[in-house]
């Protein structure tokens, strides 16, 4: 099959079904009434975020620009303990509030890790189709390095919160969730939590990819921490929020109670600074905007959207017939 190249991202595609066919199978899909299924793992414990927002926006625009059946629900993890069945295609899983290793042992992350498992149990059986594709975001990040034991996590000398530069590593280059990205990249990034000291052993043990780490400051001698993983052929995750838009992030700085939040912890030159960043979106639209340039969320989307239509037009097609 010939490299296709998508031009809402910029993206080349090998294995996969061309746009063309792509849409020749959404007829089929259709016509069954069969609907790619999303899940939404909040993680936000009940505190007000943009996250949440972001996330369902870039589905909405997913959806109505491709004209995909796609399908999404919410589930309130954290202080409602909803966790999703195995039946759905893709999960999203948000970041969020507090520290991810004083949630260990809890109910809520009990089942977490549950389905979790359940999902990694279904990618690793021979001749299933249905392969179940997760996105970690921030906390999610977290928690899943704290699980694989991938590294130190570990709270901040200092709380990060604005829009960074983050570095590509080698793996990082050859990634194409990352493919396109400049290098550096911009992203937002809010955390109070990191990750670092990747253990090179079960990196390798798992087959994990490290692929992108924390900008590079000559003149701080602290390590830099893990900002972007590979953690299996259908697990991908970010320590910054690829969700966020400079819309949303300008919204929270002008509001006065978040302003002098950000003033006390950052002072009113890092505020003014941030305002100005957000006045050039182009740099944080390399990773949220679609059109152009690349949508980290985007791609993971397409990524998993089209390989699970062709699973389920193979099945289809095998079984020969259409559902009643």
């Amino acid at each position: 099959m010939q490299p296709v190249k998508l031009l809402f991202t910029g993206v080349y595609l090998n294995d996969f079904l061309t746009i063309t066919a792509l849409k020749r199978d959404l007829k089929l899909l259709a016509k069954i009434k069969v609907s790619i299924k999303i899940a939404i793992l909040d993680l936000y414990d009940g505190q007000p975020n943009q996250g949440m927002r972001c996330l369902q926006d870039i589905l909405v625009r997913f959806r109505d620009a491709h004209q995909i059946p796609l399908h999404f629900e919410i589930f309130e993890v954290r202080n409602k303990n909803q966790v999703p069945g195995t039946d759905f295609d893709i999960y999203l899983s948000s970041g969020g509030p507090g520290s991810p290793l004083e949630s260990e042992g809890s109910a809520w992350e009990a089942s977490y890790f549950n389905l979790i498992n359940e999902l990694e149990a279904i990618n690793h059986t021979p001749g299933r189709e249905d392969k179940k594709y997760v996105f970690f975001i921030c906390h999610s990040f977290q928690l899943m390095c704290r699980h694989y034991r991938l590294g130190t996590v570990c709270s901040r000398k200092s709380t990060s919160f604005g829009i960074f530069p983050i570095n590509k590593t080698s793996e990082g280059q050859l990634e194409p969730v990352l493919a396109g990205v400049e290098d550096p990249f911009y992203a937002v990034d809010s955390r109070d939590w990191q990750v670092i000291a990747p253990d090179e052993e079960r990196f390798a043990a798992l087959g994990a990819s490290l692929l992108a780490l924390e900008k590079e400051r000559p003149n701080v001698e602290l390590e830099r921490c893990l900002m972007a993983i590979r953690f299996n052929k259908y697990f991908f995750g970010t320590q910054f929020h690829p969700e966020g838009d400079p819309y949303g992030m300008k919204d929270y700085l002008l509001h006065i109670e978040k302003k002098q939040q950000v003033i006390n912890l950052h002072g009113a030159a890092k505020y003014t600074e941030m305002l100005a960043f957000l006045e050039e979106p182009e740099k944080l639209a390399r990773t949220q905007m679609p059109g152009g340039q690349v949508k980290i969320n985007y791609r993971f989307l397409f990524l998993g959207v089209n390989i699970q239509q062709n699973n389920l037009v193979r099945r289809v097609r095998t079984n020969n017939s259409l559902p009643q």
